[in-house]
């Protein structure tokens, strides 16, 4: 879908294929829905391949820190930009083009509306390709690339920049400064060329996120594996969440879901921000990289990982994750299950031609 455009017409798809790549996680964009049509009213926002661009600096953004501190301490719409013009003071680059440094959830949605507001073409591509917890989780990070120096923007004013720093460290000295501030802050990564986007980055996943809103439309009217076929994923199960068991990690905070499936089996999920792994009697059917997805069964709308309750009526579902990490054992090492603690290997759906990149 290179060359893609994303008008007014554009925004409720894009935000629910948004949630869907989110994997139960990556925040709500909702919120944004009326802010991203008015800013796309009249317009249209071309998705740029990265290789139309040459060597043009483009900047990575989105917001980092707690999403459900994001939607009770509302942003004034001046973060993300706050922090890309102080990373261009500190770098004296001036970028050409900005992208979403994870293209699900609401990051996703801030990375278009910086874009309109800052005038800037938008770059169809991502450095996780999915919702990830960690900046350290990034593609960029993993392929050795620069991602600091790092601009935080507070919603209270407070900026914030983190220069020669490893990866494992800018995570961690930026998960302190929105702890004892706000809870939240806009970001913007190191500016890199565009050409370089090809090797260390996820392509093609703000039109992806378009391509699966307009396929869950009307999909209410489907069963569960007529909605997993028209999303390309597979049916994992079908029934009602019997126990949620919620704990704090050394992290982020932890849940183990219990589905009771109506063909008699039972499907248990574990989840940190995002749905990971998922065993079915026991045994692992599916896991992180893949997207797994709990769908209301009434309408086909995924439900976050903190939106879910006891006795929601479900469809589990998997969907093919980004190719990116599967390009080698070292890649898939840092967002497989391991990565989160789970003791289990990959369970991968397989590679099929025109699966995501």
């Amino acid at each position: 879908m290179t060359g893609a455009r994303l008008g007014a017409d554009d925004v409720d798809a894009l935000l629910v294929g948004l949630r869907f790549l989110g994997s139960g996680g990556g925040g709500d964009p909702l919120p944004f829905r009326q802010a991203l049509r008015r800013a796309l009213g009249g317009v249209e926002l071309e998705l740029h391949d990265p290789a139309d661009l040459g060597d043009a600096p483009v900047v990575a953004v989105g917001m980092l820190g707690a999403t459900r501190v994001f939607n009770e301490k509302l942003p004034s719409g001046q973060e993300i930009i706050r922090a890309v013009r102080a990373l261009a003071r500190w770098t004296g680059v001036e970028p050409a083009a900005l992208m979403p440094y994870e293209a699900a959830g609401l990051n996703g949605a801030l990375a278009v509306a910086a874009a309109c507001e800052l005038g800037l073409p938008l770059v169809d591509a991502d450095l996780m390709g999915r919702a990830l917890p960690r900046l350290d989780q990034l593609t960029r990070a993993v392929a050795g690339g620069p991602i600091s120096p790092y601009a935080l923007a507070e919603p209270g004013g407070l900026t914030v920049l983190v220069d020669d720093a490893t990866p494992a460290a800018l995570e961690r000295v930026a998960r302190g400064v929105v702890a004892q501030g706000g809870g939240w802050a806009g970001g913007a990564l190191a500016p890199v060329p565009a050409d370089r986007l090809a090797d260390d980055a996820c392509t093609g996943t703000l039109a992806r996120a378009l391509q699966l809103g307009r396929a869950h439309a009307g999909l209410v009217r489907h069963g569960g594996r007529e909605v997993a076929g028209a999303l390309g994923g597979r049916l994992l199960a079908t029934g009602r969440t019997v126990e949620i068991a919620r704990h704090p990690s050394a992290s982020f905070g932890r849940a183990g879901v219990t589905v009771a499936d109506d063909g008699g089996g039972v499907l248990r999920v574990e989840a940190e921000n995002e749905y990971l792994l998922a065993l079915l009697d026991g045994e692992p059917v599916a896991t992180c990289p893949d997207l797994l997805c709990l769908l209301d069964r009434r309408t086909a709308d995924p439900i976050a990982v903190d939106g879910l309750r006891l006795g929601d009526d479900v469809l589990a579902v998997v969907l093919p994750g980004p190719r990116w990490w599967r390009g080698s054992p070292e890649r898939l090492r840092h967002v497989g299950p391991r990565a989160f603690g789970l003791d289990c290997d990959p369970v991968l759906l397989p590679e099929l031609a025109g699966s995501p990149p």
